[in-house]
């Protein structure tokens, strides 16, 4: 299940340029009000709307007026905001504050389980059907990476913008690289599962049988 954002009143002329971006980087994308039975995990608001309504329902980021100043930064944080960026903003730069707000907003986790697998987030430890498999630095980023939705398919743009760091579209095999090797580790422990399968063109998901060429 993607994330979902609700776009709660931001200025008309980054509405548009924020639901194309945020959605391709894999986001659900909600107008205010929402769905009485769709609950956002974050809130863009338009710095000005009250945002009183959304404290303990969702975080919120505050999008500031170009003329804001320190006292309207701290006027936000009074009232609930869990982070506050200034216009005009750099799309990147509020993709990681999205980021870590939701980063701060989940329990603490010590265990992902997808299908056959057990990922150990405090020993960094793999086990699939019960059998732990030893993975380099990078394979782990990219399981644990595709453990988050392991049964949604990860663009190679995210895959490498998210593990390696890339951003741009480098002209690069590492991905279907470690993607192949981290097949292989995983399937000479549980050979049954369909792990790590590849869309033809698109990019990886953890769960499912798909097209492998």
């Amino acid at each position: 299940m993607s994330t979902a954002l609700l776009l709660a009143d931001p200025e008309p002329n980054s509405r548009l340029y924020l639901e194309r971006n945020l959605r391709h980087d894999g986001f659900e994308v909600l107008s205010a009000p929402p769905a009485a039975d769709k609950r956002p995990d974050l809130v863009i608001a338009a710095d000005g709307v009250e945002i009183e309504r959304w404290r303990g329902e969702a975080p919120v980021i505050v999008l500031g007026r170009r003329e804001a100043d320190v006292v309207d930064r701290v006027r936000a944080f009074r009232r609930g905001c869990d982070d506050y960026v200034a216009r005009p903003f750099h799309y990147d730069e509020l993709l990681e504050r999205i980021r870590a707000v939701l980063r701060r907003a989940q329990p603490a986790r010590e265990r992902v389980v997808a299908g056959s697998l057990t990922i150990d987030l405090r020993t960094r430890t793999v086990e699939a059907a019960g059998r732990k498999v030893t993975l380099a630095q990078k394979e782990y980023a990219l399981l644990l990476k595709l453990a988050e939705d392991p049964r949604r398919v990860y663009t190679k743009r995210e895959l490498l913008r998210d593990v390696w760091g890339y951003r741009a579209d480098p002209r690069t095999r590492t991905l279907d690289s470690h993607a192949s090797r981290l097949r292989r580790k995983l399937r000479a422990a549980d050979p049954d599962a369909a792990l790590v399968g590849n869309v033809w063109g698109v990019g990886y998901r953890l769960l499912g049988d798909l097209d492998e060429r």
